[in-house]
């Protein structure tokens, strides 16, 4: 089975973080949900299998739609795939959006898990985001989330900023914990370009991310989820029995997916592609219907990167026979010969490589060794 990724450009506010691709201007909301409709009933035989066993609303801010454009989408999704009847369809929404009848009216239209965007329970904090929530609007989130019929929640929460030490933290999880949600998405703060954070970092006006702290964080939140029977089964996610996330595990174990809207990818085994990520393009070549996406072959070499990136952040990890089933010698020998460099930070059982907790906080540097 496949998975679809649909994109929703638009946010109320940009975050001080965030680079993803989006706007705060809502005008052309309307158009873009029917060019996002037209691109799904055009793009459909880029998947082999017509079976979804995930769809994914990201953003952006998925919270913006409107009930009826919600409704619209996954119209244009049913008509042109076969959604599996115990398929997951998440929705990200962010808890200034979280009207009790708004969260029942999207239930109804057939979303059935929530990824609420809290990020913090700290007041000064979130005005520091720039999120347009307070953290009582997170609670009542995920309270009214629960009386809406949702039981697949997920948040997402934010360490590492000047805001935070051991002790602030620890409330942040416990608050969290009390919650009792599922699923737990957790990322370290990171300075990324063209953002207002880089930009203030460059100014002199904010300190640099103090590393030091952001692992000591990264310890305790291990520690707190698994005390709270948590499993840590990739890097930054963390899920009750039963609650893994479907959709991103697919990316995780490079099963197919269609990603729509602009800025978003796709991948069928054999090749990526990437959509414009203007949203005015994408718009207007779709009612021209002009291109609106490039394509990247995949070679070899581009696979087997891929593999041990997405691989190595989880608990599944890679796979000796498996990879010896889809890669040459030539990548094999250079994989065992880089392992043995980091014999430290790895666990090998039953042939398969995984990351110990110290190896944890260097997964993507390890990654980017093993890479040939």
């Amino acid at each position: 089975m496949s998975g679809l990724y649909i994109h929703i450009p638009f946010c109320r506010k940009a975050c001080t973080y965030c680079d993803f691709h989006f706007s705060t201007n809502l005008e052309k909301k309307g158009k873009l949900v029917d060019a996002i409709c037209r691109e799904i009933s055009q793009r459909k035989y880029y998947l082999k299998d017509k079976d979804l066993k995930s769809v994914y609303f990201g953003g952006g801010t998925p919270s913006t739609l409107t009930v009826e454009e919600v409704k619209k989408i996954l119209f244009a999704v049913s008509t042109n795939f076969l959604i599996d009847k115990n398929a997951e369809i998440t929705f990200e929404l962010n808890p200034e959006d979280a009207a009790p009848e708004y969260l029942s009216a999207i239930r109804n239209a057939g979303i059935n898990r929530l990824s609420i965007g809290l990020q913090s329970f700290d007041e000064e904090e979130l005005k520091w985001m720039n999120r347009a929530h307070t953290a009582q609007q997170s609670v009542d989130c995920v309270v009214n989330a629960r009386k809406a019929g949702f039981e697949n929640i997920s948040v997402d929460l934010i360490y590492g900023s000047r805001f935070q030490n051991e002790e602030t933290w620890n409330k942040t999880l416990h608050k969290v914990f009390e919650l009792n949600v599922p699923h737990i998405s957790s990322y370290n703060l990171t300075i990324e370009g063209k953002t207002k954070l880089s930009s203030l970092l460059q100014q002199k006006s904010e300190p640099e991310v103090d590393s030091a702290l952001s692992s000591r964080l990264f310890d305790i939140l291990m520690a707190e989820t698994a005390k709270h029977g948590f499993e840590h089964y990739e890097i930054s996610n963390f899920c009750k029995p039963g609650f893994m996330a479907v959709h991103n595990s697919s990316y995780w174990k490079g099963a197919h997916y269609l990603g729509v809207g602009p800025a978003a990818h796709s991948y069928n085994g054999v090749s990526r592609s990437f959509n414009v990520k203007s949203n005015t393009q994408y718009i207007q070549n779709l009612e021209s219907e002009k291109s609106y996406w490039e394509d990247e072959i995949l070679s070899d070499k581009d696979k087997y990167n891929e593999y041990i990136l997405t691989r190595l952040r989880t608990s599944w990890g890679c796979d000796w026979n498996e990879m010896e089933r889809i890669f040459d010698k030539k990548f094999m020998e250079h994989f065992k010969n880089k392992l043995a460099e980091h014999k430290e930070h790895i666990v090998i059982f039953r042939g398969v490589v995984t990351l110990n907790q110290a190896g944890k906080h260097f997964a993507d540097g390890i990654a980017a060794d093993l890479f040939f």
